[in-house]
């Protein structure tokens, strides 16, 4: 694809989409979809709730169905765009699976693993590293995810 920029924002729209699906289903809008050769192999959302999955995260399942898709578990030249800086379980897996790169939206200063609070992504002693680009789109991202949770709070009766 020709121009880099825009090129992340069009699949982080996808990742939104899949973050929307999640917040209409219940799950905490975080999603993410796997690119490979400007092709989108994978996109989901947050699937914890419906599974009842602590691993059910966006980015996991993303992995899970571009390694199906590819027939390997080596991801070399997959990028993982996804609406929330990703935890560190997710940025693991992804260092696991020698992702190429990662795009986030929103970074987490409570949970992020990819510059934020901690760096899995690019950890010295590791011996792969992931390019990461973060926010692409951040705003979209962390509004559906306040909404999300004032309307947890608001059914919950749990103050701001």
């Amino acid at each position: 694809m020709g121009n880099p920029a825009k090129d992340h924002r069009y699949f982080m729209k996808e990742a939104l989409l899949a973050a929307q699906e999640a917040f209409f289903s219940g799950e905490v809008p975080v999603g993410a979809v796997a690119v490979h050769n400007g092709e989108i192999l994978a996109r989901s959302g947050n699937l914890r709730e419906t599974r009842q999955d602590p691993t059910a995260h966006a980015e996991i399942l993303v992995l899970q169905e571009a390694a199906k898709k590819l027939g390997r578990w080596h991801l070399e030249g997959v990028t993982v765009y996804v609406t929330l800086e990703p935890c560190p379980m997710c940025a693991g897996a992804m260092v696991q699976a020698r992702v190429e790169r990662l795009v986030f939206g929103a970074p987490d200063s409570r949970m992020g693993a990819a510059g934020s609070t901690l760096n899995v992504v690019d950890h010295p002693a590791f011996s792969h590293r992931l390019e990461v680009v973060g926010g692409i789109m951040e705003e979209e991202g962390r509004v559906l995810l306040q909404k999300f949770f004032q309307e947890r709070r608001k059914e919950k009766k749990i103050p701001d």
